[in-house]
């Protein structure tokens, strides 16, 4: 692999994600042949990276829904995101966009910086699903296309939460074992902290 290339690999878990990928998440098991879908839309079926997982949660449906899509708040509860900004107004929406940043410590090839994330509603459906994507963007460091679908389902005991994403690009094509283990560490931590605050939070 390129120094380049593997340079920008090894800042992508805590540039990307805000942690280092656990080691559960490379042992995780196969992702199931049908991907899951937002208003007949998926992930990329292409996609040489790609991880799914989810979590029962037990919370409201409501409570669970408005922490996921009230996206500017995402800081408060997510420590990898350190900042989001609508580019639009009104409740989340298709067609609606955000951005969002979270740090890239330094490496010893490649300078701290921050990765900035503009990421698109395509198909969404409220207390059901959510689908957006968009590239990833950093010094020395780009994913050309993120596609993540997230579904939410009531259950006898909770709410189940399932969750998908694949991602394309050159750099982190690179090493797709070593990228899909990272893009798997993030889901699982982004579901356990969507979990714990969803909890905790007064029915």
């Amino acid at each position: 692999m390129k120094t380049a290339h593997r340079a920008a690999l090894l800042a992508l878990p805590l540039a990307l994600l805000g942690f280092t990928a656990p080691a559960q998440a490379a042992e995780a098991g196969p992702t199931p042949s049908a991907q899951l879908t937002c208003r007949g839309q998926g992930v990329d079926p292409d996609a040489k990276i790609r991880y799914r997982t989810e979590r029962l949660i037990k919370a409201p449906m409501s409570t669970i829904y408005r922490l996921q899509t009230d996206v500017e708040r995402w800081p408060t509860w997510q420590k990898p995101v350190t900042g989001v900004k609508r580019l639009d107004h009104g409740p989340l929406r298709s067609g609606s966009q955000f951005r969002w940043t979270t740090p890239a410590p330094a490496t010893p090839t490649t300078p701290e910086t921050t990765l900035e994330i503009t990421s698109t509603v395509h198909q969404i459906q409220r207390n059901q699903c959510i689908r957006w994507n968009g590239p990833a963007i950093g010094e020395g460091l780009r994913i050309d296309n993120g596609v993540h679908v997230w579904n939410f389902r009531q259950v006898r005991d909770g709410v189940l939460v399932r969750t998908e994403e694949t991602w394309t690009g050159e750099q982190v094509e690179a090493d797709v074992p070593t990228a899909t283990r990272y893009l798997g560490g993030g889901l699982e931590t982004w579901l356990d902290e969507l979990k714990a605050t969803a909890e905790a939070r007064p029915c």
